[in-house]
């Protein structure tokens, strides 16, 4: 892996029915379990749309490598197939921007 790529931000959005949203998420949390303990993972955070219609994971990464590498290890893709069985999703992939906090 390339230790000057610069930092990565993936969004990914699923479309799940409204009865299916909570065992979504259980499965994805498996799956960032599972990436979490990869090398370039640097934080995920999974949220849940109001009308139970969506589920957006947001995740950085070191680096696009990174990434890539997490999508095609074995652990992932076996978890991949029961994320196929509940959702549809577009995954985008992001270089990292500002972060903006409250004034202090």
């Amino acid at each position: 892996m390339s230790q000057t790529a610069e930092p990565m931000t993936l969004i990914n959005v699923y479309d799940c029915l409204p009865d299916r949203q909570e065992e979504l998420l259980r499965v994805l949390h498996d799956l960032t379990e599972a990436a979490r303990r990869l090398p370039g993972f640097r934080s995920a955070r999974l949220h849940r749309s109001l009308n139970g219609k969506h589920v957006v994971n947001y995740a950085e990464w070191d680096s696009v490598e990174h990434w890539r590498a997490m999508v095609r290890h074995p652990t992932v893709q076996a978890q991949m197939g029961r994320v196929v069985a509940l959702a549809t999703f577009q995954p985008h992939v992001y270089a990292a921007g500002e972060v903006y906090l409250p004034e202090s």
